[in-house]
């Protein structure tokens, strides 16, 4: 394997698990023999320790975007990616979009009022 600035910098999948856990509120339920992270319920992020890839919440616009700039990295999810979800291989992805995608997600999922609070503590 070639060594890159990008391959130093993948993101692993437990820098993944500790991004999805930075976010108000989330939590890790392991579910259907994988870990899925939520906000309130609501998965907004699906892994396994094992794996080489994530799901992760988007819109179909963003889905699309994420998959025509780079399709070796992103792919349209199986089963949910009629809904925007989008299937992640980790090692494509660096830690800078590993953060946007999951705040992202998060954001897509979480309830109005706990963002409102959220952007109400950032001013």
């Amino acid at each position: 394997m070639e060594i890159t600035a990008a391959t130093l910098d993948a993101v692993t999948f437990e820098k993944f698990r500790r991004l999805c856990l930075t976010m108000p509120e989330a939590e890790e339920v392991e579910t259907w023999g994988e870990v899925t992270f939520r906000i309130r319920g609501r998965i907004f992020a699906i892994g396994s320790p094992e794996g080489r890839t994530v799901s992760v919440k988007a819109s179909l616009d963003d889905q699309a975007g994420l998959v025509a700039m780079d399709p070796k990295t992103f792919s349209v999810a199986a089963y949910t990616g009629r809904f925007g979800w989008v299937r992640v291989r980790l090692s494509g992805l660096g830690v800078e979009m590993g953060e946007r995608l999951v705040r992202n997600a998060w954001e897509r999922t979480a309830p109005r009022r706990l963002l409102r609070l959220q952007n109400a503590r950032r001013r």
